[in-house]
């Protein structure tokens, strides 16, 4: 991308497909330096002669599936945007929540939304911000890691057998983690009618859609309960990453949005502010005066953490999603919660969702050094202005519980 053209190389075994993608692509081969591989043996022949940017693959093909593709790739060249582009599969479903790719398109897909998938990709890859964040996790120490229980969870979830039991059995297996689960469900935010003991009655009365980010969301803020955060209070961190899962999740219901949605915005509201967590540790002294200088100043943390690093909160919390393989979606809306105009989206999405009940649950919370307000600008772009009221009265009840929503 550093000279100018994007390097797109196209994984499928068909032919067809991959002639029909030439036809459909020839108005960019100024700007695209394209190639066609017939299968994953093939696509990691032309990675290792000459990397590409991009990395488009076909999900099921003979030999060398799509999955395996990318999680080569994602290995040996983790700079390489990789997107799924593929009918739908048990398989694709299991990935689309925790696998190598960073973006999921469904066959037949409309051509300009390829070619913006494959810009607004490159785009927030090469931000100055998205390079300083690479090198600066290139110097930590540790990064927290995806949970085994998460990706077992999904398998499970996708599976023709898939039971209650059985997924409240594969969280049971780290005790830890089932332990900050029943904290979390059991706390106000929930509003359950009873006090919930052991992980399978957590899942019946909540449901695995509910259950799964969770489990993400508690294994990581797991990982930091020992860890030295300075001034960063880990225990606000998720009350507040709780109070904006909640209104997000309840934004998305209120614009009729698919199953599918709601959960993304429920898993992004809970980790949009990992990135805090992982400042905090890695930069300790540094990030106690960003936040002293947020606290006696009233100016958004976000915006000095930019002057001061490079990068914000949001900025490293996003890359730590992407290198999970979690949605391009849920990427998004971490990395741009506090400035969605470096967001390439035009209509409402996740990243809608965290913004305005980011915007919301700070304005209710008088403690908060940083009131940022809505951007006008983006929500007019999206298509929006005109939910702004509404969206508002929910601001009145920023904890209101899930039971509720």
């Amino acid at each position: 991308m550093s000279n100018g053209n994007i390097r797109v190389l196209f994984v499928d075994d068909e032919p067809n497909v991959l002639a029909g993608l030439r036809r459909m692509l020839h108005g960019k081969r100024r700007e695209w330096d394209m190639t066609f591989a017939g299968s994953g043996e093939a696509a990691l022949a032309a990675m290792r002669e000459q990397p590409f940017d991009v990395v488009v693959s076909d999900m099921r093909m003979p030999g060398m599936n799509g999955a395996e593709l990318l999680g080569a790739i994602r290995e040996d060249w983790p700079d390489a945007i990789r997107l799924v582009l593929s009918g739908q599969s048990d398989q694709e479903l299991t990935l689309r929540a925790v696998g190598p790719a960073h973006q999921y398109l469904t066959k037949p897909c409309d051509p300009h939304l390829l070619e913006k998938t494959i810009e607004r990709a490159c785009a927030a890859h090469d931000d100055s911000r998205s390079k300083a964040v690479r090198r600066a996790v290139a110097r930590l120490s540790s990064l927290p890691s995806l949970p085994d229980a998460y990706a077992e969870l999904i398998a499970e979830m996708n599976s023709p057998q898939a039971s209650i039991e059985s997924a409240g059995r594969i969280i049971s297996q780290d005790l830890g983690m089932s332990a900050k689960i029943l904290q979390l469900i059991n706390s106000s935010f929930f509003g359950l009618p009873v006090h919930v003991t052991d992980v399978e009655h957590a899942t019946a009365l909540l449901g695995l859609n509910i259950i799964r980010p969770l489990v993400l969301s508690a294994n990581v803020f797991r990982q930091f309960e020992e860890a030295s955060l300075g001034r960063l209070s880990l225990s606000g961190l998720v009350d507040h990453s709780l109070c904006v899962a909640m209104m997000a999740r309840r934004i998305a219901v209120a614009e009729s949005s698919p199953v599918e949605f709601v959960d993304n915005a429920l898993l992004a509201g809970l980790m949009h502010d990992v990135g805090q967590i992982i400042m905090a540790e890695n930069f300790t002294e540094d990030y106690d005066a960003t936040i002293e200088l947020a606290c006696t100043s009233g100016q958004p943390l976000a915006r000095l953490e930019a002057e001061t690093f490079g990068f914000t909160h949001a900025d490293i919390g996003g890359h730590l999603l992407s290198l999970w393989g979690l949605p391009g979606d849920i990427v998004n809306a971490v990395t741009y919660h506090h400035d969605p105009q470096r967001s390439l989206g035009e209509e409402f999405d996740t990243l809608t969702t965290i913004h305005v009940a980011e915007v919301g649950v700070n304005a209710e919370n008088e403690g908060v050094p940083e009131h940022e307000s809505l951007d006008a600008e983006y929500l007019h772009r999206v298509g929006k202005t005109d939910r702004i009221e509404a969206w508002q009265a929910e601001w009145d009840h920023p904890a209101k519980n899930l039971t509720n929503a």
